[in-house]
């Protein structure tokens, strides 16, 4: 009998995904299942975006270029001006989606057996692009006390080895919505400087800031020239998930060089996608201030309802549209597999996150769940008084 590789085995799996078939088989009864569990978007991607795709006079679907065409490339650049970043097509390489620019990454700056830190709760799918690359991802703890603020600079170095080779930030965070403060930043590109490592900050959910915060982009910051690499993505900022767009960012040629070996070996990006991000691209400034007005609203309406319930400890998001919420339970897996098994209100249930996935140290956030608040007002109320009831009734058994 042929035996799966190791790192098959320990590719770990999907904590958003892994209750799929539970929601499959309670809409499959005709319960509707709404959905708090994915960071898809429901806003309408732009037009011009599915126009440029439908209206186009292409032939020959070819290989693009494997860094992506200069245009797009080009477009990206002036996108970054915008938000104090001067870089030049030749800094970026276009990447099917950010998962992609985040694999490449960690294959360019990091061996079999180096580490990574990490503050945790973290986006999941970090333990699997690190696993990938059979490098080792260091959690370095955040609290929901502390709104899992970034532990000090004297914390973090209690974490380096000498196989430390990089820093890895969500900037907002997923699953927390925590935003970096432009003094943290400073101080994380002083610290990588000053131990000679890579920073690597993925800014998927750069426009998604309230409260009159301002997010500052890694690239904008004084001196982060060498260590710094920014990952992004268009899936959230234009509702575009499906189109597989993402980049990497940086002015260190040297990573850039190496991460083109990569990319030379997947040969190019997708070329509709590219079509769509470019012509997206050019879209007016309005548009992400009416994106950003509507998840403002959404997080107020989330918190309100979460406000209501007893006995919880909620993650106050400044950013993306994550939330992290702590539940008077010992075991989140089984609350969100009850949720769709067991319990509904005229019909309807809800489908959560549970947290540990986010996690890689054992044990924590067993009794946490992420909410994506990525609904419309009414529904999203719906969603939390059905969530409430249901915390209600299982603490009861």
């Amino acid at each position: 009998m042929p035996k799966i590789s190791t790192k098959g085995s320990h590719m770990p799996e999907s904590p958003i995904r892994k209750l799929v078939p539970f929601a499959d088989r309670a809409k499959e009864k005709g319960i509707e299942v709404i959905h708090l569990n994915i960071g898809q978007p429901d806003i309408p991607t732009p037009k011009v975006a599915l126009d440029a795709v439908k209206n186009n006079a292409i032939d020959i679907l070819s290989y693009s270029k494997t860094e992506g065409s200069i245009s797009l490339r080009q477009k990206f650049a002036d996108y970054y001006k915008k938000h104090d970043v001067v870089v030049a097509p030749s800094d970026i390489i276009v990447t099917t989606g950010g998962s992609e620019a985040l694999t490449f990454t960690i294959g360019s700056i990091a061996d079999p057996g180096d580490e990574l830190l990490v503050p945790e709760p973290f986006y999941a799918n970090y333990y699997g692009y690190t696993t990938l690359n059979l490098v080792n991802l260091v959690p370095i703890t955040t609290s929901i006390e502390d709104n899992f603020k970034m532990p000090s600079i004297k914390h973090l170095e209690r974490f380096l080895r000498p196989k430390t080779k990089a820093i890895l930030i969500c900037n907002p965070g997923n699953p927390t919505g925590y935003l970096y403060t432009k003094k943290e930043l400073e101080e994380l590109v002083a610290f990588a400087n000053e131990h000679d490592l890579f920073l690597v900050v993925d800014e998927v959910y750069r426009e998604f800031v309230y409260n009159g915060h301002q997010h500052h982009s890694i690239l904008s910051i004084e001196g982060s020239e060498n260590c710094a690499v920014l990952i992004d993505s268009v899936s959230k900022r234009y509702s575009m998930c499906g189109a597989r767009v993402g980049c990497i960012v940086s002015k260190n040629k040297e990573l850039i060089h190496t991460a083109m070996k990569f990319a030379q070996c997947r040969l190019s990006p997708p070329s509709y996608a590219q079509l769509a991000t470019e012509s997206v691209l050019d879209i007016d400034d309005s548009y992400y201030l009416e994106v950003q007005q509507e998840y403002e609203k959404r997080r107020n309406v989330l918190i309100e309802e979460l406000n209501r319930i007893e006995d919880i400890k909620v993650g106050i998001p400044n950013g993306a549209f994550y939330c992290v919420v702590e539940l008077p339970i010992n075991d989140a897996d089984h609350f969100a597999q009850w949720l769709l098994e067991s319990f509904q209100i005229d019909g309807k249930t809800v489908m959560i996150a549970p947290a540990a996935g986010f996690y890689s140290t054992h044990g924590l956030g067993r009794n946490q769940i992420r909410i994506a608040y990525v609904l419309e007002e009414q529904k999203l109320r719906e969603a939390m008084h059905i969530l409430a009831k249901g915390l209600a009734t299982y603490r009861r058994l």
